[in-house]
């Protein structure tokens, strides 16, 4: 009987003599281990496994010591030992054997324990066999199955460095320079790559192969045609040339211009991008003569994120070109030559947005010789900015040309931008100047404060005293913008700028002023070539916000008229507009060299402009003229629309009226009153001396 537990496993009465015919039709011996005794005794394959002659076994296991290493027995060992003890029926273990030349090789062996009646293991009965080849080949598919694995990391990782870089591509120039470096398909063995984009019905070529490779005649291509790049374009279906061979047969009309690239094989790819083809891509190589699945599967994969990279890229140029447009269309498309300075404009799109914003620049022809300049910039950089800007920067215009005071356009036209319905608001500068005698009017709204460049190349900041931005001062009901004056020298340059120049990351306006004053001062005399400094500085700092820039430098005329004219339109119940005159008489005298006598003119300028606003409706005109000749004078003139004459008469009880022609009489050296269409001028002129210059 058998014990219980004891295996099915049973060897014939004969054995070892007679091998079991299947074992040995697997190359696997056999053995037989009592457990009591101690004795294993094996068959001849089991010897031949082992490597040990008959003579040399004794039917105990230390006899197979020299046959099994030590470490080898010793993890064999308490394998076995263990599945004794847990009631196993049955173990297997991989083991090494070392054969008389030295060489390693591994050994499987599998035991069938049968145990007593108490449980208690009697006999083991069991196979060996040479398992090297089976661990071998094991290894090998493992082997194959980490480089599998590696080779799709690898290929993995390409598809997202180049989707990465991709990712920063914003034209197509962009996505063609992130392929071509050395982390784009240059990873994927590729030696060259070619592109085209579909436009009106034809591929253009956007990206040739190596220096030399150029194919006369692809330039642009028919989608009909027979190239590689028309067919997977009107195929929509990738091509994969896998030899020289059949590169030639398919496109006999390309592969003789390409043969010294040597190309063994090539990918040709469609771009789709929303279910269209925007264009083609072909990747060549010099060192396959295949492509796997998984090699396709990746090109794919990749043509895919090109596309909708090169898409993307597409809609921006269009957007920056359309912008472009706007942006120019905005801007002055010229700027008028200004007698008497050198004018120079700048305007340099942020790298925020759509490139387009509401920074603006402008010169306005005035009434009388003067001329105005402007500098803005409307809040936000996309089209509504722009074209708010473009509205703003006409009525501004149209209010200077219609002859109203600095104050008055700036108040206008902030008027204008809040009732525009818009949330925007807009800062800006705008000076009014008579380059004659270089008097300057500055009104501030909320805009950053002029530059003023000095002859000898010094710069300083001008503070000007400012008001809200436009709109928001309309919003709050504060339309009052002080004016400040100035006096223009010859050489010296007014630099009037948008925060773009100024504003630095991580920098504090004053130091970022600092720094402009800095680049000033020490910048080139020439008013273009300083303006082209400047702005190269702003490219070079790639700012986010635009830049735009008016430099105005005063200059002699080249044909000066004889001696100097300013003129001053004040309106009724403005008495910024009053101010504004007496500083633009004061001004203007001592422009003139009479300082002396400055007070004096300025003060009987005052009476005639108050007494022409107290006794007659309407505005006035002021202009203050210096006549040349033998008799060097300066004369005020005041217009009104009234016909009534002005009359002297004495001062009343109060002392308070009654003293304005009385004061003209006394200063001037002579008055009276002209004629003027519907209404008249009063005139007086006051006699300098001999040392008293006036421009002439």
């Amino acid at each position: 009987m058998v014990d219980r537990g004891e295996s099915a496993l049973s060897l014939p009465d004969d054995w070892p003599d007679q091998p079991d015919p299947i074992l040995a039709l697997n190359r696997m011996g056999s053995f037989d281990w009592d457990l009591d005794t101690g004795l294993m005794r094996m068959d001849a394959l089991a010897h031949e496994i082992f490597d040990v002659l008959p003579e040399e076994y004794a039917d105990r296991p230390e006899n197979l010591a020299p046959r099994v290493p030590p470490d080898e027995a010793h993890r064999l060992d308490t394998h076995v030992s263990q599945s004794l003890k847990d009631g196993s029926e049955n173990y297997g273990a991989y083991f090494r054997v070392r054969r008389r030349d030295g060489t390693l090789r591994w050994t499987h062996t599998q035991g069938y324990i049968q145990r007593g009646a108490t449980g208690r293991p009697r006999r083991i009965i069991g196979i060996i066999r040479d398992a090297t080849r089976e661990l071998s080949e094991a290894q090998d598919r493992r082997e194959k199955a980490v480089l599998d694995i590696e080779a799709r990391r690898r290929q993995t990782n390409v598809v997202q460095i180049t989707t990465a870089a991709l990712a920063h591509a914003r034209t197509v120039q962009d996505v063609i320079d992130a392929l071509k470096n050395n982390q784009g398909v240059a990873h994927l063995g590729a030696t060259s790559l070619v592109m085209g984009l579909v436009e009106a019905g034809r591929i253009r070529l956007v990206a040739e192969g190596p220096k030399g490779s150029f194919v006369p005649g692809t330039l642009v291509t028919g989608i009909d045609e027979q190239y590689p790049m028309s067919e997977v374009v009107r195929t929509l279906t990738p091509r994969f040339i896998e030899s020289p061979k059949e590169f030639a047969q398919l496109y006999p009309l390309l592969w003789p211009h390409i043969t010294e690239l040597a190309v063994t094989s090539a990918a040709y790819l469609p771009l789709i991008a929303q279910a269209r083809p925007i264009g083609a891509m072909g990747l060549l190589y010099n060192d396959r003569s295949g492509f796997s699945a998984q090699d396709r599967n990746v090109l794919v994969a990749l043509g895919s994120s090109i596309a909708q990279s090169l898409q993307r890229a597409m809609f921006y140029e269009q957007e920056k070109d359309l912008a472009q447009g706007l942006q120019q269309a905005m801007l002055p498309r010229t700027i008028p030559k200004v007698p008497g300075a050198d004018v120079a404009v700048r305007y340099r799109a942020g790298s925020l947005g759509r490139e387009i914003g509401g920074d603006w620049y402008d010169v306005i022809p005035l009434p009388g010789g003067r001329v105005g300049a402007v500098i803005g910039d409307v809040q936000g950089h996309d089209t509504h900015a722009a074209a708010v800007m473009g509205q703003l920067r006409i009525v501004l215009r149209a209010y200077a040309a219609e002859g109203h005071t600095p104050a008055t356009v700036m108040a206008r036209a902030s008027v204008f931008l809040h009732e525009l319905d818009t949330e925007r608001f807009a800062t800006c500068l705008y000076v009014e100047a008579d380059l004659s005698t270089g008097v300057m009017q500055l009104v501030r709204a909320g805009h950053i404060d002029p530059l003023l460049r000095d002859t000898d190349g010094g710069c300083r900041r001008l503070p000007v005293e400012g008001g809200l931005p436009l709109g928001l001062s309309a919003l709050f009901g504060r339309l009052e913008y002080p004016v400040s004056t100035i006096e223009l020298d010859l050489g010296q340059t007014l630099l009037l700028c948008t925060d773009g120049l100024v504003e630095q990351p991580g920098v504090d306006l004053a130091d970022g002023m600092r720094t402009l004053r800095a680049l000033v001062s020490t910048g080139p005399d020439d008013v273009h070539e300083l303006a082209d400094r400047l702005i190269d500085v702003a490219e070079e700092r790639g700012g986010e916000d635009d830049v735009a820039l008016l430099l105005l430098r005063r200059a002699a005329r080249d044909a000066q008229r004889s001696g100097g004219r300013v003129q001053q339109h004040v309106g009724p119940g403005d008495p910024e507009a009053l101010t504004e005159a007496r500083h633009m008489v004061r001004a203007a005298v001592r422009a003139w060299g009479a300082r002396e006598r400055a007070d004096e003119i300025e003060l009987i300028a005052d009476e005639l402009i108050t007494n022409a606003l107290m006794h007659t409706e309407g505005a006035t005109v002021v202009t203050l003229r210096a006549l040349t000749g033998p008799d060097r004078r300066i004369r005020v003139e005041v217009e009104d629309a009234s016909s009534a004459l002005p009359r002297r008469r004495e001062a009343g009880e109060s002392g308070v009226s009654g003293r304005g022609l009385l004061l003209v009489d006394r200063i001037a050296d002579v008055w009276g009153v002209e004629a003027r269409g519907g209404g008249k001028c009063v005139w007086c002129e006051c006699a300098l001396e001999a040392s008293e210059c006036i421009p002439g």
